[in-house]
């Protein structure tokens, strides 16, 4: 219930002083008044030119269509350059617009309970491995109570064993479990033949097994022999993005293909034995997973599609030392291997994000917000004016926001710097609850988690960000082509949508 407050008594004014319009005008309508004005400016402008133009040709009178008519007979030339002209210029328009991109489905992997690991028993498991202090595990202890993880994310049966096992036999058997997974779900509900796959680009950072993953779905599926394959490594979490955009950059040049995307993270070989806490951060955090989505550039296709991929931007922060060093997979002291987190990792972060959405800004924004911005920046670089910069309402280009769960902290900073709400936010915190990082798969458990909820309807856009070594922060812009009906659904959400959401503690017990 909203609390009441006794309003103090106002002094006094002169009959000739200004009202107070801070408490007589509800300055949130004028807000959305300002927006509304300038959104439509355009037609509020056209609708009384195209008014003026009708009354003025409802005065034409039968003599003077007439005298139209014979002047452009008698101009023949003239009439037939300019209709060359007109169907010259809109063949060149369809010929040189991009194809379309549509999104038919996508899966998002959900391992076998038996893979299922509370945080009590990842630390009993760690525990029982014998290579971590008493020191690290009390620190690994921390990192799981602040973490935002939940009780039933999941882990590969090789670090789950006593004593684990890695080696690549078993990092083959988790890679072949999530992809081909989340491959038969995809197809299933896509009703599309294997064989019909003109392009395959698969990204998993850190296992990159000869023969490649790409390849071991080919063979698994016997995919056809011109296919074009991809296998990206190396790219860290916002690999998903970047195969997103791969495959809409080689859908523009091959007409009538469906583009195959699969996201994951190996988890098997890249388990940290190690003391050193910048790597022991990864453990604590990442969890098994993987999605696979269908991509077409079929405009037959856009009837059954989901959602059509409208803007893609990516960020690259390589060319300074601090930020293509703040994530390094490297040895320690003691030759162990593992991922280094550095300090300046949110530093880094927000400025790749600021450098993200600078560029996504204009094309997303409305005019109105983009007036705003660049009025404050005329004002405080031209003029020195000492006002703070405008920070852009992205709440009014996107209805559903999917951010990458990398991490409570990166979730908490997105969602103070971008002023979005708990709901908008609800979606990654959720399946950081529940499935922990995936890597780059996460976004896609994301929208399912929207899609879940019964959230997505035709027309909604959703901004997906993600940020990767290197250091990266990639987007993507979709727009819903339909309604999704969550009863129709199948997601790993699905069974257990209604017990979501729930309350999840800045620090929980362990």
């Amino acid at each position: 219930m909203a609390e009441t407050r006794a309003e103090a008594p106002s002094p006094q004014r002169s009959s000739s002083s200004l009202p107070d319009f801070k408490q007589s005008v509800k300055l949130k309508y004028v807000k959305l008044g300002y927006h509304y004005l300038i959104t439509h400016g355009m037609y509020l402008v056209l609708i009384p030119l195209i008014g003026v133009i009708v009354a003025q040709l409802s005065t034409f009178s039968p003599n003077d269509l007439d005298d139209l008519w014979n002047h452009l007979r008698f101009n023949l030339v003239s009439v037939l350059l300019c209709s060359a002209l007109l169907v010259f210029l809109c063949t060149l328009y369809f010929l040189t617009r991009p194809r379309p991109v549509y999104l038919v489905d996508f899966s998002c992997y959900k391992p076998e309970d038996s893979r299922k690991c509370t945080r009590q028993i990842f630390m009993e498991r760690s525990r029982l491995t014998g290579t971590f202090t008493e020191e690290n595990l009390d620190f690994q202890r921390k990192i799981l109570e602040r973490s935002g993880l939940g009780e039933s994310t999941y882990l590969p049966e090789a670090i789950l064993n006593v004593p684990p096992n890695p080696c690549m036999a078993e990092a083959r058997k988790e890679a072949e479990t999530v992809m081909f997974g989340a491959l038969d779900e995809l197809f299933a509900k896509t009703n599309t033949k294997p064989k019909d796959i003109g392009i395959l680009i698969v990204n998993c950072s850190l296992f990159n097994p000869t023969p490649s993953l790409s390849a071991m779905i080919i063979n698994h599926y016997k995919l056809r022999g011109n296919i074009l394959s991809y296998n990206l490594g190396g790219m860290g979490c916002s690999a998903g993005l970047i195969s997103i955009d791969l495959a809409k950059d080689l859908l523009q040049v091959h007409p009538n293909s469906y583009a195959l995307v699969v996201s994951m993270e190996n988890i098997t070989l890249n388990w940290y034995f190690g003391n050193n806490r910048s790597m022991l951060v990864s453990n604590c955090l990442f969890r098994m997973g993987g999605a696979a989505i269908m991509l077409s550039n079929r405009r037959s296709d856009r009837r059954r599609s989901k959602y059509q991929l409208v803007h893609t931007v990516r960020t690259h922060k390589g060319g300074d030392d601090k930020c293509f060093g703040c994530v390094t997979q490297e040895e320690d002291g003691e030759g162990k291997i593992g991922v280094s987190l550095s300090k300046d990792l949110m530093a880094v972060a927000g400025d790749a994000l600021k450098t993200n959405i600078t560029t996504l800004g204009p094309l997303v924004l409305p005019m109105s917000e983009q007036l705003l911005f660049f009025a404050t920046l005329v004002g405080k670089k031209l003029f020195k004016m000492k006002i703070k910069p405008y920070i852009p309402d992205f709440k009014l280009a996107f209805e559903h926001f999917c951010i990458h769960a990398g991490g409570r902290a990166v979730l908490d900073e997105i969602e103070k710097n971008l002023h979005l709400s708990d709901w908008h936010l609800e979606p990654s915190r959720m399946t950081l609850y529940r499935f922990g990082n995936t890597s780059s798969s996460s976004l896609w458990y994301e929208l399912a988690y929207t899609e879940g909820k019964g959230r997505i309807k035709k027309g909604d856009r959703a901004w997906q960000i993600a940020f990767g070594s290197g250091f990266k922060c990639n987007s993507a812009v979709w727009r819903a082509l339909r309604t999704v009906n969550p009863a129709k659904e199948r997601n790993p959400w699905m069974s257990e949508i209604d017990h979501f959401p729930v309350n999840v503690p800045k620090f929980s017990a362990i």
